[in-house]
């Protein structure tokens, strides 16, 4: 097990360098804490962890590759991720909200969302995680570049997706622990249509990126 201690140590600064860049899992988490509170936030952040260690199970076990074979599996994926991205930028960009609370009343509305907004968040981050073609693409072509020679692909790649999650959680979790704070800023009604209409463009942009994205095999 030594000889996996510098890759490793390799692949967990270039992996903390990955995911602290901006990106779509960043948005959706900072979009989320910001509008739906902590939970919401928190339920994001695990619904993202799933998705990618769904991806990374997936590259242990061959799976991923296939869809960097296969043309047309990997347009359908896209296709459906761009479609999701889409959906979402457009609803918040045409119908804005101008609050985060609802009309039975603020502390109804913060007892609501303290027990139910934990599972919405969580779906969007899986949805987003999963359906983003983008996310198998990083981890077939960027986890093989640490695994050492002779040395078991499938336990390596397992250890791998967990850095990656752990990784993925202190920086996301830092996220939502900036954002609650300035709730009271961003629940503003002027905040809260600035915020939605941002997003839905950045929603909007991911989608039409993942839709001009090249399969790997190209």
């Amino acid at each position: 097990m030594h000889q996996w201690f510098l890759p490793l140590l390799a692949f967990t600064t270039a992996a903390a360098i990955f995911t602290i860049t901006p990106g779509l899992d960043s948005v959706m988490v900072l979009r989320t804490a910001a509008s739906d509170g902590r939970r919401a936030g928190i339920g994001a952040i695990f619904g993202i962890a799933v998705g990618l260690s769904l991806w990374g199970l997936a590259a242990a076990f061959g799976l991923t590759a296939l869809l960097a074979a296969s043309s047309t599996a990997f347009f359908i994926v896209k296709c459906v991720g761009a479609v999701y991205l889409v959906w979402m930028g457009l609803s918040q960009l045409l119908r804005p909200r101008t609050a985060l609370t609802t009309e039975a009343g603020p502390e109804q509305a913060r007892r609501v969302e303290h027990r139910n907004a934990f599972w919405p968040g969580f779906r969007r981050g899986m949805l987003t995680d999963l359906l983003n073609p983008k996310a198998g693409i990083f981890v077939i072509t960027f986890f093989p570049q640490f695994i050492p020679p002779a040395t078991d692909v499938v336990a390596f790649t397992l250890v791998q997706v967990v850095i990656q999650v752990v990784l993925t959680f202190i920086w996301l979790g830092l996220l939502v622990a900036l954002t609650v704070p300035l709730a009271q800023f961003f629940n503003r009604p002027v905040v809260v249509r600035r915020l939605d209409r941002l997003t839905g463009l950045v929603f909007i942009g991911f989608g039409a990126k993942i839709f001009l994205t090249d399969s790997p095999s190209h």
